[in-house]
């Protein structure tokens, strides 16, 4: 796994190579300092993650994981094991809140005492399954669709489905990072992934470099 960032153990600090230093609230790399850090041990994208929920906290940023209703074994251990690296690194799960992948997701999640967002076709929250800890009912069907891939900053696909083919599709229109697993269809501006510690590398470092608008 690739370590393109620092993080110094005295002032408990993630830095890049061009010396800029990473608020974790704000989400934004500070302006670029003289020197880097003479105590700043190599890390991931994913460690970096890790060292800053511990050491300082991260603003809970929102995270899909998508996938049918109809899961099969495989499909749902790959989504609550992605949930849960996603909760384990401070970061908060946002699903359709159903059945199926959305189940795993959820128990993934929750599991590492994470919190699991569901954004519900229904008009009753009680509809949520038990692990969402934030049940939205947005009485809006198949359009709340549309709300999921938008209010995630990336999208983890673990197989597909008619449901989870709209929710890809408004992913990258949206411009947001699509990750795809299992047999989630390959689509033009996704990636591929095989394990769930690869697909939460890319959404970690894709969050490490998120644009300001």
């Amino acid at each position: 796994m690739k370590k393109p960032y620092l993080y110094a153990v005295s002032d408990k600090k993630v830095f890049r190579g061009d010396g800029r230093s990473f608020d974790p609230w704000l989400w934004r790399w500070s302006n670029s300092s003289s020197t880097l850090p003479e105590d700043g041990e190599p890390v991931s994208a994913t460690d970096a993650l890790w060292r800053l929920k511990e050491s300082q906290g991260l603003r809970m940023l929102p995270i899909g994981v998508i996938g049918p209703r109809d899961a099969t074994a495989h499909q749902m251990g790959l989504a609550q094991a992605v949930a849960g690296l996603i909760a384990r690194h401070g970061l908060a799960m946002v699903c359709g809140g159903k059945t199926g992948v959305m189940a795993a997701a959820a128990a993934g999640a929750r599991a590492e005492n994470g919190i699991t967002i569901g954004m519900l076709p229904d008009t009753d929250w009680r509809a949520a399954n038990d692990d969402i800890t934030l049940p939205l009912a947005t009485g809006l069907l198949e359009a709340r669709n549309v709300i999921i891939a938008r209010a995630s900053l990336a999208l983890i696909a673990v197989g597909g489905s008619s449901g989870t083919l709209t929710e890809m599709a408004y992913a990258v229109h949206f411009g947001r990072l699509l990750v795809v697993m299992a047999d989630a269809p390959d689509i033009e501006g996704s990636v591929r992934c095989e394990t769930p510690e690869e697909a939460f590398e890319h959404v970690a470092g894709h969050l490490l470099d998120l644009q300001e608008p």
